[in-house]
């Protein structure tokens, strides 16, 4: 967790770290069978745990953000840890999650993980988040990978890892046997502001995920098999906008480079409107889906709009592909719908929703 705020996903609330938490941080880090695949981490007694939980509490103090505790929503029931915390030499930021025994298998793992990473993101200091993981462990790395982590290597003496810093990756194996494996590092997207317009090089990157996301029925603008002509037009339009100084193009990247989700933020041509954007295109790259690109775009898009003062945002959704429903999940509220606003083909009308939310978390009403 990035700031003292509670986070919610369908089944879990994510709430800061406090003292009265040290019964489960002691439990869940002194138990040998939470280690199975790195026995020698596993916390020797009751204080060596405790001299953990109050070096976590100590970042929250120091920073404002840190380790929280998982709850069950429904029951209030502590179920593990998650959140994120600088890294030693405060190069990078480190995912951390761990679940109760009786809780492993439910998928509690990737949802809470889900919700972190998006929310350093869009709050956290701008570095780079980083897991690592026992390579034996693929559960573990299964997480990170669908929480939109990328895997680049293994942390092995003198590696150099995409988006790593190389300290971190001598950091990562520290605390190791020297006679076992590495562990393996994976590492989120990276977030690129473009408020200018794009050089030939990236506009034929954003030409080609455009492209990609359109043949894959994705509802940005056209239908399946549109012309690259076509959606260069509409892609130099919004390059104008830029130029203009009333749009800003919001790109993720993974760890090597390749562009996987983009999204533009514009501004409406009244003053009266000026603490309001509204988002445009925005995709994620069909061929990595289920790994969280969508949220962290907007996560990443939130961040760009904040700093730049607007208050409200608002986006349109084609009716019928059920977007809208990940959008009320980010805190969207419907506030308008022309139904069958939206031509898709000769009988095949569908409804144009706008949809909103405020930034700072209040309901709009």
């Amino acid at each position: 967790m990035t700031t003292a705020r509670t986070l919610l996903t369908d089944r879990l609330r994510l709430r800061p770290l406090t003292p009265d938490d040290r019964d489960l941080w002691v439990r869940l880090h002194t138990d040998p069978e939470q280690y199975p695949f790195a026995p020698w981490a596993v916390a020797r007694t009751t204080d060596e745990a405790s001299e953990k939980l109050d070096l976590a509490l100590a970042h929250w103090v120091g920073h404002g953000f840190g380790y929280g505790v998982v709850e069950d929503r429904g029951s209030g029931e502590a179920l593990g840890v998650a959140g994120v915390i600088h890294g030693r030499e405060r190069r990078h930021l480190n995912l951390y999650y761990r679940f109760d025994r009786p809780h492993h298998g439910r998928g509690l793992g990737p949802e809470a993980a889900r919700a972190v990473v998006a929310d350093a993101l869009e709050h956290g200091p701008a570095l780079p988040l980083v897991a690592t993981a026992r390579p034996e462990h693929l559960a573990s790395t299964r997480t990170a990978e669908r929480a939109g982590l990328t895997h680049v290597g293994a942390a092995d003496e003198g590696a150099l890892l995409a988006g790593v810093p190389p300290e971190v990756v001598a950091r990562a194996r520290a605390a190791d046997p020297a006679d076992v494996p590495a562990p393996v590092v994976l590492v989120a997207p990276s977030v690129h502001v473009h408020r200018a317009p794009f050089d030939p090089g990236v506009r034929a990157e954003v030409l080609d995920l455009w492209c990609a996301v359109n043949d894959a029925g994705g509802a940005v603008g056209f239908l399946p098999g549109a012309a690259r002509g076509r959606v260069a037009e509409a892609l130099a339009a919004h390059e104008d906008s830029v130029a203009d100084g009333r749009a800003v193009a919001v790109l993720l990247r993974d760890p090597v480079g390749a562009l996987v989700a983009l999204g533009w933020w514009v501004e409406g041509p009244n003053p009266l409107l000026a603490h309001r954007r509204t988002a445009y295109r925005v995709m994620s790259h069909p061929e990595r889906r289920g790994r969280n690109l969508g949220r962290l775009l907007v996560a990443a898009l939130h961040r760009v709009a904040r700093a730049d003062g607007a208050e409200v945002v608002e986006l349109g959704v084609r009716g019928g592909t059920g977007v809208d429903a990940f959008y009320a999940g980010l805190g969207y509220e419907e506030v308008g719908r022309l139904p069958g606003g939206i031509r898709v083909a000769p009988g095949d009308d569908r409804d144009d929703v706008w949809m909103a939310r405020r930034l700072d978390g209040r309901r709009l009403s």
